[in-house]
């Protein structure tokens, strides 16, 4: 049995070239007047001069554009500096049956006769010179290269001078004009040639702008431009040069330098990193690379807190960022270096950078899924980012429906004891565990946690709030960092005060590995899942 899905074809226009001139008149120069058989195009690349059309008269200069539909008269004068045009012929069909016919100028999707916007004009001539290259040839493959050309240069007069539905607000103009920008990015845009092809004030185009994609015009198109010079570094060897050049880069020094600014390595890095198995170092972040499948050369370790062994890496040699010496560290040879930026208060980064391409992340915390893709990104491997997301995703899905049944209603904690101080992480929105806890798990905080932590990630925990710390199951980990004598930061756990909680009498309180818990990697956060089923489920 064979199923089959009839599609509607909608009534396919192509517009068929009569004859293209390229003219240049003499100063003072004047034509009778003319009759158009068929509809024409004016584009004026030198000179000035007067068009009428129907009596509608039109001041010409270069960078201008005209139409005349079929059966309009025009009358064309020289100012004395001469004019230089080029004058186009065409005709619209139409595909009816099993055959193209022509149809008439009404129903050919023209503009109204006039001045028209053609933004920017010196992707105009280059269509027309292309057009013109090609117009006298024999060569069937030739003939197709002008009608292509042709084509595409009324593409770009019909999307830039199509009539807007009159319910169309000027908010949906803007937005009009920015997909058309992604679709013409190569093109060299300025915000006022934005704002002639919107329709809309320049005063009022750039903010509107700036409301629908939180950046201004120009940033934007250069953000479109790099994102497709990364696509083409990672699929292709072509130079840099020709790269820049066919993303809309005049100039490959320019390039390169944006380029380095939005992503925070050269393009060359990139490219190298997309083709090679690339040896890392990046303290703090071997979560994001164990999870895309990337072995570091060297992994972080530390006096108190000890190595992140829930990644499995015993294999890879440690360098202790406390010794704040990064010795060991030049004899592995690593290619690529990634911090976070706050790793300056490890007093490192000086030494970092004479060793290797040094990226500075600046998206760190809470936000792990744009520190994957940022991962992912610069070192190759974006293809596996989506998967690993939806995977997680999942999971917590399941999770938080099992935890319904079996928690409902009850509160939760999470603390960080030190050998002095207790701290109580926040909610849903900040931290290692609020945001895996409260937001993922759907587990419903103690009050006092939306209460003193409400805008930050912890808060040191005084004794009288401790006291009221009444939750119904409580998440412990150990910080050695003020520890003077080992195991002091659990003489909490005989405190009077701590025993008297309910969650340590009715013996609800889990303790949880450090670095697992005190991370934001998404390693880290399934294992926080994993360690809360085990316990609550």
């Amino acid at each position: 049995m064979t199923n089959s899905t009839e599609q509607r074809v909608h009534r396919t226009l192509i517009y068929l070239l009569h004859n293209i001139r390229h003219d240049i008149h003499a100063p003072n120069w004047q034509q009778d007047d003319q009759r158009h058989q068929a509809p024409s195009l004016l584009f004026i690349t030198g000179g000035s001069g007067q068009l009428s059309i129907d009596g509608m008269s039109y001041n010409l200069g270069c960078g201008k554009s005209y139409f005349m539909a079929a059966g309009t008269t025009s009358r064309l004068a020289a100012f004395e500096d001469g004019l230089k045009l080029y004058w186009l012929s065409f005709e619209p069909w139409t595909y009816e049956g099993d055959h193209f016919v022509p149809c008439s100028s009404s129903h050919g999707g023209l503009p109204s006769p006039g001045e028209l916007i053609c933004s920017p004009f010196s992707q105009c001539i280059a269509y027309l010179e292309s057009i013109t290259l090609h117009r006298s040839t024999n060569h069937e493959l030739g003939a197709f290269y002008q009608h292509e050309q042709f084509q595409a240069l009324m593409r770009m007069v019909l999307e830039q001078n199509a009539t807007l539905p009159d319910e169309r607000s000027v908010h949906e103009a803007v937005k009009h004009s920015i997909e058309h920008m992604k679709q013409h990015y190569q093109a060299q845009w300025t915000v006022d040639q934005l704002a002639d092809w919107a329709k809309v004030a320049r005063w009022h185009y750039t903010p509107l702008f700036k409301e629908i994609t939180g950046q201004v015009p120009l940033d934007y198109l250069n953000e479109i431009r790099i994102e497709r010079s990364k696509q083409l570094l990672r699929s292709t060897h072509d130079r840099l040069y020709d790269i820049a050049h066919h993303v809309g880069f005049n100039n490959e020094y320019y390039f390169s330098r944006r380029f380095k600014q939005t992503v925070g390595i050269s393009p060359g890095r990139y490219r190298r990193n997309h083709q090679d198995s690339v040896r890392v170092f990046a303290p703090f972040f071997e979560d994001f690379l164990v999870a895309l499948g990337i072995t570091p050369v060297v992994q972080c370790t530390h006096d108190k807190w000890g190595t992140q062994d829930y990644l499995g890496l015993q294999d890879v040699p440690t360098m202790n960022l406390a010794a704040e010496d990064v010795g060991a560290l030049s004899h592995h040879k690593p290619e690529f270096i990634m911090i976070g930026d706050d790793f300056e208060r490890w007093r490192l980064l000086t030494q970092l950078e004479g060793l290797a391409p040094l990226y500075m992340v600046s998206h760190l915390a809470e936000n792990w899924r744009l520190t994957l893709h940022t991962t992912a990104d610069l070192l190759g491997k974006p293809e596996h980012v989506q998967d690993i997301i939806a995977q997680y995703e999942r999971k917590a899905h399941a999770a938080q429906k099992m935890l319904r049944r079996s928690v409902r209603g009850q509160t939760v904690a999470c603390l960080r004891i030190t050998a002095r101080r207790i701290f109580l992480y926040a909610g849903p929105e900040q931290g290692f565990t609020g945001p895996i806890l409260y937001k993922d798990l759907g587990l419903t905080p103690h009050p006092l946690v939306l209460r003193l932590a409400h805008h930050m990630r912890r808060i040191e925990l005084a004794p009288e709030w401790l006291a009221r710390l009444d939750a119904d199951h409580l998440f412990i980990t150990f910080d050695k960092s003020e520890s003077v004598v080992d195991g002091e930061e659990r003489g909490v756990l005989h405190s009077s005060a701590w025993l008297a909680l309910p969650a340590v009498q009715n013996q609800c309180v889990y303790e949880v590995d450090f670095l697992t818990w005190m991370n934001y990697g998404v390693i880290s956060n399934n294992k926080k899942i994993d360690d809360v089923l085990n316990v609550l489920a």
